[in-house]
């Protein structure tokens, strides 16, 4: 009697979790597992679902025999026990730190439990200006960072051995106690001096020449981060892995966000610009152009439409002068321009003028025109210049000065110097 044929379901899934083809060799394999693995793992902040597929897809397609039950007859296959062992039933983190040696990416860690802590990533601010995250820039920076020794591989010593601490017993920390009272003591835990925290000491014979047991080295590096156009004040531009390293750590990131410095003449607001521009009485009445230059240096000429009166405060729009959309800088916002209208200095016209005047510009309001029986029944008033801001003053001062004088009346106690 034969068996019954095992049912065909999905063989494609793990391939694509891991990116390869079909056909990717073993290599391929680790290859795409130790990138995607890095990047996603959860100490890194990382998905740990996707940590936990890329660990199940690794585990079956490393394998020459699970692999070949997953490529005849898929993932349910695996499951239903096929090939000794299910597909993907192991800790993803036992095969993450199986295929990185145990105790690191760089291999060489003792205990294949050892879990890697998370470096810290490095924040630098990055000034741009508004021509900058218009037109796009590339900044070139020179940094030092800490890195694994090369020559002991991050191991501090020739032979790659250490022994464990005695002064903390391995731990890296030690702790100490102190009386502060009557039966009151204080414990205070603090980093083992002898091993810096590491729980190894490596003996002066052994060594490593160039790092002198310290396990990393400095190293100078230049980055070119690139400001995309459209990007936005308090964008943050990942260099993934490029901050300091140190044993059994996850090299944290280097991060660069971004600093608007502010524009003497444009002002951004989202996709948007705006600027300001100031008109005479007769350029708002009568017409205008002007030449402004762009953050581009292109001359976009502005002008008004024949017979068009300009308001003080009025805005006015140009389509797709405004900023780029960050990846997609061919999609721009609109240009805003307030117009400002400076009114002649004070000063009297003559009587010619103001007929002439009231010729051309819409007639007085009649609301406001008064006959003669009710000129006489008004009483006259004179108007005087004034400076606003210096009255508010004055008057704030003033009001200082009597609140101060309230507090020293008469009738108060003084005191008095005692005569000799």
């Amino acid at each position: 009697m034969f068996g019954r044929a095992p049912k065909k379901s999905d063989n494609t899934k793990y391939y694509e979790v891991l990116g390869v083809a079909k056909s990717a060799s073993q290599d391929e394999l680790k290859k795409a597992y130790r990138k995607a693995a890095i990047k996603n793992h959860p100490d890194k902040g990382g998905d740990p679902e996707k940590f936990k597929e890329l660990a199940q897809a690794y585990e079956v397609l490393s394998d020459p025999e699970k692999r070949e039950i997953y490529d005849q007859y898929g993932e349910d296959a695996l499951k239903e026990g096929m090939g000794g062992g299910g597909g993907g039933s192991h800790n993803p983190f036992d095969i993450f730190e199986s295929f990185f040696g145990g105790g690191g990416f760089g291999g060489g860690g003792s205990s294949r439990g050892r879990r890697q802590k998370q470096g810290e990533d490095v924040v630098h601010t990055l000034k741009v200006s508004l021509e900058d995250l218009y037109n796009g820039t590339s900044k070139k920076l020179s940094l030092s960072r800490n890195v694994l020794c090369p020559k002991c591989k991050g191991k501090g010593s020739k032979s790659g051995a250490s022994g464990r601490c005695h002064g903390c017993q391995g731990t890296g920390m030690k702790i100490t106690t102190r009386q502060i009272g009557p039966g009151m003591i204080q414990q205070m835990q603090h980093v083992c001096p002898e091993c810096r925290g590491s729980g190894e000491t490596i003996s002066e014979k052994d060594k490593c020449p160039q790092c002198k047991g310290n396990k990393i080295t400095q190293e100078k590096k230049v980055l070119e981060v690139h400001v995309e156009k459209g990007m936005q004040h308090g964008q943050k531009i990942v260099f993934q892995g490029e901050a300091d390293e140190a044993p059994d750590t996850i090299t944290g990131d280097i991060v660069f966000v971004l600093q608007l410095k502010e524009h003497p003449k444009f002002k951004r607001k989202f996709d948007d610009l705006y600027v300001e521009h100031s008109l005479s009485l007769t350029e708002a009445l009568c017409g205008f152009q002007f030449a402004l230059t762009h953050l581009d240096g292109r001359q976009l000429l502005i002008k008004s439409n024949p017979g068009e009166i300009i308001k003080p405060g009025q805005h006015k729009a140009i389509n797709d002068e405004g900023m780029p959309q960050y990846q997609r800088p061919f999609m721009k916002g609109r240009l805003y321009i307030l117009f400002n209208v400076d009114f002649p200095e004070p000063g009297v016209l003559a009587p010619e003028q103001c007929r002439m005047l009231e010729t051309i510009l819409p007639p007085r309001p009649t609301s406001n025109r008064l006959s003669e029986m009710e000129v006489d029944d008004c009483e006259e008033t004179t108007l005087h210049d004034v400076n606003i801001e210096e009255e508010m003053r004055r008057k704030q001062q003033q009001q200082q000065q009597e609140a101060y004088d309230e507090d020293d009346e008469p009738g108060m106690p003084r005191v008095q110097c005692a005569q000799q």
